[in-house]
């Protein structure tokens, strides 16, 4: 690829298309599960006669999208705080945390009240059960980042309040992540120590989960090895421009690695067996793989993909509350009879459903909320930098 065409990752605020499928993707593998789930929930048999690969393919990558969000969100946080700060040694604590503030509370804190008002009133679906501490213990698991260890401890939550368990993972990384850089951002102890986190995901997932199904799949160190990923891409970019040859070999090698863990994760289950806690590893790689090779190419998307597209945009609204949806139209499909043919249509539906809501929260609370506190900050793009504007900036 000519290098008039490549994106130098750090030096610019455009977005990436190819970053925003990837979270496209990620999405819609979330939203795909999470409606298979209470359809299985509703005893709805919708799976009888199809091929076992297509429905583990379609409806139970949930957690593979997760892992590649994990590792999307790691190279974009690196990779703009090198735009930022010249430097991970140079990273401002206090701004750090402002731009996660921004970014992550206003809609955060606006799901939780609405949780709250549900579980009061008593609907059914969103009651957080004593068993599981009640929905005092439920704010301070969200609030604190801590929602998958109290899963973990003491079983599921609710779904709208069980899918914060990646925000936990991922905002407890980020919590340390500017300390760590300014302790360790000048020298090579930054790289180990993401490595060693990469290394030690595996072992997150099998033999430190001591049996746990919840901890398998929420736990910290499950998570943050993908997160570490993403990091070292950054990092490993950072002022580097691969050859055409290395990019078109990265770019073959992650396609393979994710397909393999996307469209054939029954057989990727039988070679990676779920005891070696590698399978998701593999997810992370290549998609990691894809990260920089998307990066550094500025690959524009056909228009053919731009729900795509736009659906990975507003990934974090989406992820947030799209249960609100899933659960909403389930129910209605439920109670108008589980027509078997109007199963698709219900997918799709719940997808652009959920899609448009995400949209609308984005341009109208997330996105306008995190300009404002950062005008009351007085902290502009030459300072903190701008990711607010549509088109022009990456939102993570």
């Amino acid at each position: 690829m000519a290098q008039s065409t490549q994106v130098n990752p750090v030096g610019s605020w455009s977005r990436v298309d190819g970053i925003d499928l990837l979270r496209g993707l990620a999405i819609f593998f979330v939203l795909m599960n999470h409606v298979n789930m209470q359809l299985l929930f509703a005893h709805v048999p919708y799976t009888q006669g199809l091929p076992k690969q297509l429905v583990w393919s379609l409806v139970w990558n949930g957690q593979q999208g997760v892992q590649i969000f994990f590792a999307v969100s790691g190279f974009l946080i690196t990779s703009t705080s090198l735009r930022r700060w010249k430097s991970l040694a140079q990273v401002s604590v206090a701004d750090f945390y402002r731009l996660r503030f921004a970014r992550i509370a206003p809609l955060l804190v606006g799901l939780l009240a609405i949780l709250s008002l549900l579980h009061l009133a008593h609907v059914p679906h969103f009651v957080v059960r004593p068993e599981t501490g009640g929905l005092g213990r439920a704010l301070v698991a969200a609030l604190t980042f801590h929602v998958n260890l109290l899963e973990a401890r003491r079983g599921y939550l609710p779904g709208s309040w069980d899918i914060l368990w990646s925000l936990s993972v991922e905002e407890t990384f980020y919590f340390a992540f500017p300390w760590v850089c300014r302790l360790f951002g000048r020298g090579r102890l930054m790289i180990v120590l993401l490595l060693a986190f990469v290394l030690l995901g595996p072992f997150g997932r099998s033999v430190l989960a001591h049996g746990n199904p919840v901890w398998r799949e929420y736990s910290y160190l499950g998570g943050i090895d993908a997160i570490g990923m993403g990091c070292l891409t950054a990092i490993a970019l950072h002022e580097r421009t691969p050859s055409r040859a290395g990019l078109w070999l990265l770019g073959a090698a992650g396609g393979v690695l994710l397909i393999f863990c996307l469209a054939f994760s029954r057989i990727a289950y039988v070679w990676l067996p779920e005891r070696t806690g590698l399978y998701m590893s593999v997810a992370g790689v290549g998609a990691s793989m894809l990260i920089a090779v998307a990066a550094q190419t500025g690959w524009r998307s056909p228009r053919i993909f731009l729900p795509l597209l736009m659906a990975g945009r507003r990934s974090y609204e989406i992820y947030l509350t799209h249960m609100f949806v899933v659960i909403a139209m389930a129910a209605g499909f439920v109670a108008l009879g589980s027509a078997m043919w109007a199963v698709p249509v219900f997918f799709v539906a719940v997808i652009v459903v959920s899609s448009f809501l995400g949209d609308t929260l984005a341009r109208f609370c997330s996105e306008p909320a995190n300009q404002w506190l950062r005008s009351r900050w007085h902290e502009g793009a030459t300072q903190m930098g701008s990711v607010v504007k549509e088109n022009e900036a990456v939102a993570r």
